[in-house]
């Protein structure tokens, strides 16, 4: 019998493996007893959901949050909120996709990538110059991301540690497991950030440049996106492209750690390198679950779905799903189609920024290998964040060995 409290126990949201196994075979699709929450397990009845916009939208109505028992509770917006990209559905979703996603792609990701090989061969030759020991994460985990989103953006005079701690208070909003005072405190906190990003978009209003930033200025000159709604969107690529590119980073290198002969395979063969990030995205997910809102009963795989309800698509539930993988908890280099996962979400909320998530892992992890020998965890246990989102590492602290 699954009990309720599972959801958000902290031993099970550090090591969800049980769990999730247990809900593909007791409730693939699972209202969580006396909550308005529905959770999406399997990977086929996730990938339906997903492809039913019209019953499940991607608007966001209501965040969650842990109540005195340990359950999800909503915190309704009751019509406040703004829905762009992750949150909205189509026309609007379309709209806003296409004002950045041009950007995102054509122009700019892979014009970055020697500025990303500078940057992380200089912190980690920082990091490896005193002890032989560093936190990953403090050093070089959280700070590749938020320096290279902000470059994407197009951010001017921005300060690096502010906008992670903006970043991961937008993700720890939605965690579910901060009571209701601490999650109310963070959206008071939110509003800081809206009010430097709303300075840093009207600044370019006149004369967009060829960035994100100029992108949505753009949109907005041409009354295809409000204003407010272009803050919401550059506040959620901040969010998001930090948070995933982090949360990816960490995973990765932990796996590398904990097991040398594979780390000693990916010395030996680069090649291997975009497999294992394909798995590692696969097995940790950076996003454990994205929402969905239920306007009027429904059924999902033979379960009945009431209006009103929260959905959770748990993507890393799905990731390791053995009626879709082949050994599912294991890092196998050699799948057939190792893209083949729900790590970036699906259908039309597929991550715009998932191709600079691999750019950035790819380009990282190659240069950690080059800058060691062999590195692997100290004693020092390390730390994930508490949340039912993401998949990242509070602390990662490695012992190195250098050439």
């Amino acid at each position: 019998m699954l009990s309720p409290q599972l959801l958000l126990d902290p031993a099970v949201i550090d090591d969800p493996v049980a769990f999730y196994r247990q809900l593909r075979e007791e409730a693939p699709v699972w209202h969580v007893p006396g909550t308005d929450v529905v959770t999406v397990a399997s990977f086929d009845a996730l990938a339906e959901a997903v492809s039913r916009v019209d019953d499940f939208s991607s608007n966001l109505e209501a965040i969650l949050y842990r109540d005195d028992a340990g359950l999800p509770a909503r915190l309704e917006f009751r019509g406040a909120g703004i829905q762009t990209l992750a949150t909205s559905d189509p026309p609007v979703h379309t709209v806003h996709r296409a004002a950045v996603f041009p950007e995102l792609v054509a122009k700019r990701m892979n014009l970055l990538e020697p500025d990303v090989a500078e940057l992380a061969a200089r912190l980690l030759r920082e990091a490896l110059a005193g002890d032989d020991t560093f936190d990953f994460m403090a050093a070089v985990g959280n700070m590749v991301p938020i320096n290279v989103i902000s470059w994407l953006i197009g951010f001017v005079d921005s300060d690096p540690h502010a906008l992670l701690r903006a970043a991961f208070d937008s993700t720890e909003m939605l965690s579910v497991t901060v009571n209701l005072p601490e999650l109310e405190a963070m959206l008071v906190r939110t509003d800081d950030v809206a009010v430097w990003l709303a300075g840093q978009l009207q600044a370019t209003l006149d004369a967009p440049g060829d960035d994100i930033l100029g992108a949505v200025a753009r949109s907005i000159g041409a009354d295809a996106m409000p204003f407010e709604s272009g803050v919401v969107v550059l506040h959620t690529l901040l969010s998001a492209g930090g948070e995933s590119t982090s949360s990816l980073l960490g995973n990765a290198v932990r796996i590398l750690a904990e097991h040398p002969d594979l780390q000693a395979q990916l010395r030996d063969d680069r090649t291997l390198l975009t497999p294992f990030l394909e798995e590692t995205l696969r097995l940790e997910s950076p996003f454990r679950y994205h929402m969905r809102s239920v306007h009027a009963t429904t059924e999902l795989a033979g379960t009945e779905v009431p209006e009103g309800t929260t959905m959770l698509l748990l993507w890393g539930a799905a990731n390791r799903d053995p009626a879709v993988y082949n050994r599912p908890d294991d890092v196998v280099l050699d799948r057939a189609a190792p893209r083949h996962h729900v790590a970036f979400g699906r259908g039309i909320h597929h991550c715009v920024g998932a191709p600079l998530a691999r750019i950035e892992a790819r380009v990282v992890v190659s240069t950690l290998l080059d800058q060691t020998e062999h590195f692997e965890l100290t004693d020092d246990r390390p730390r994930r964040v508490n949340s039912l989102m993401v998949r990242r590492h509070a602390t990662l602290p490695l012992r190195c060995r250098t050439h």
